[in-house]
C-alpha cells in the first residue's frame, strides 16, 4: 500500500513538471536578465514568501554560482533597509504560488520608488493576480494541484517552481556560454570544485 501511495506522489509531481506552460515569455524573462545583468552590470534580485522564500534562495544561490550574481532579497526585511541592495540597473524576480503575497505587493511599489524603471519578472500560478499584472514577464506554473493530502501544504507548486528556476539558470548559462573553467573559479570546494577543476584543467 505504501508504495502505491509513494508512486502516485511521484507521477502526480512529474505530471505537474510535464505540464509547466512551455511560451516565448520564458525567451523575454532570459533577454531580460542577459541584458540587465550582462551586459548593463546590475544584478539579479530574487524574492519570495515563506516555501516561495526558499526557493527563491536556492534559484539565487544557483545563478550566482553559474555566472550570474544573484541576490536573495527577504521581502519583509527589505522594508527594513535591506532594499538598499538595489541598483538602477538590476532587474527582479519574484516567486509567489498565489500571486497576491502582500509582502511582494508591497516590495514591488518600494523597489519602484528606488529604481523606477525596475523590470519585474514574476513566476506565479495566477496570470490575474496583482503580481503578475505587474509583472514584465509573467512564468505560468500551470497551477497544480498540491499532492498534501489538506491540499494546502506547497509541495508540487514548489516543485514546479524549482524546476522553472532551473530553467532559466540553465537558459542564461547556455547564454552566456559559461564553461567549467568558469564553475571552477566559483566553486573551489567539495567534489563539485574538484570535478569542474578536473573538466577545465584549471
Amino acid at each position: 500500500m505504501l508504495y502505491e501511495e509513494i508512486k502516485l506522489i511521484i507521477d502526480r509531481e512529474a505530471d505537474a513538471v510535464r505540464g509547466i506552460p512551455v511560451t516565448e515569455s520564458y525567451e523575454k524573462a532570459v533577454d531580460l536578465i542577459y541584458e540587465h545583468v550582462h551586459r548593463r552590470g546590475g544584478s539579479l534580485i530574487i524574492s519570495g514568501m515563506g516555501k516561495a522564500g526558499q526557493i527563491a534562495m536556492n534559484v539565487a544561490t544557483t545563478f550566482s554560482s553559474t555566472g550570474t550574481p544573484a541576490f536573495f532579497l527577504h521581502p519583509s526585511e527589505a522594508q527594513h533597509g535591506d532594499l538598499g541592495i538595489m541598483r538602477e540597473n538590476d532587474i527582479m524576480l519574484l516567486i509567489s504560488n498565489s500571486g497576491k503575497t502582500r509582502e511582494l505587493e508591497e516590495l514591488v511599489c518600494l523597489a519602484r520608488g528606488l529604481a523606477p524603471k525596475v523590470k519585474f519578472i514574476v513566476i506565479t500560478s495566477n496570470p490575474d493576480s496583482p503580481l503578475a499584472k505587474e509583472a514584465d514577464v509573467c512564468l505560468l506554473t500551470g497551477a497544480p494541484k498540491e499532492v498534501c493530502p489538506l491540499g494546502l501544504t506547497p509541495t508540487t507548486s514548489t516543485t514546479v517552481m524549482t524546476v522553472i528556476g532551473d530553467v532559466l539558470v540553465v537558459s542564461v548559462m547556455k547564454r552566456i556560454g559559461f564553461t567549467s573553467r568558469d564553475y571552477a573559479r566559483r566553486h573551489h570546494g567539495g567534489y563539485l570544485g574538484e570535478k569542474s577543476r578536473e573538466q577545465s584543467k584549471f
